[in-house]
């Protein structure tokens, strides 16, 4: 078994589209980035690049590179989660927590969660998504970016170490 972790952070941007797990969110502002920017995806690459002590994102996908502009996340987990099946292992367990002031996300989670495990080709009961606010506190409640963290465990498929 392999454990990792993953953050990730964007600063909100307009006229840009809101994408958190995969899903379109209805909101008055998106989020800046080369890709589509859904925080929430990139801190699940980093948990499981972590994991697989293959760097992260910004390694496998350089916001240099005019091929990720504009990617949706959920491509770049694909490969993420291709490479992962490649090194011998899947994903046992993943739990993720997004801050942000706003937009509300409860009614979305059970829509992100799905996309998620669809993804990594796990059940829905193998993935949890949380989301909370900080009271106002720091760049998330001040409604200036929203954060996202990934924990991820691992599991040895016998293919390899």
């Amino acid at each position: 078994m392999r454990i990792g972790i993953g953050y990730d952070v964007h600063a909100f941007a307009e006229r840009r589209e809101l994408v958190l797990g995969g899903v379109k969110i209805p909101y008055r502002m998106g989020l800046s980035g080369h890709s589509d920017a859904d925080v929430l995806l990139h801190a699940i690459c980093d948990a499981i690049l972590g994991a697989l002590a293959q760097g992260d994102i910004g390694k496998h996908f350089p916001n240099n590179d005019a091929k990720y502009k504009g990617i949706s996340s959920t491509k770049l987990l694909s490969e993420v989660v291709s490479l992962m099946g490649q090194e011998g292992y899947s994903v046992m367990n993943l739990d993720c927590i997004v801050i942000a002031q706003e937009p509300k996300l409860a009614p979305f989670i059970d829509s992100m969660v799905r996309n998620i495990s669809e993804i990594l080709g796990v059940s829905d009961r193998c993935v949890n998504v949380k989301a909370t606010t900080t009271e106002f506190l720091g760049f998330e409640g001040r409604k200036e970016g929203i954060a996202a963290y990934a924990a991820v465990l691992l599991t040895d498929n016998g293919q390899k170490e």
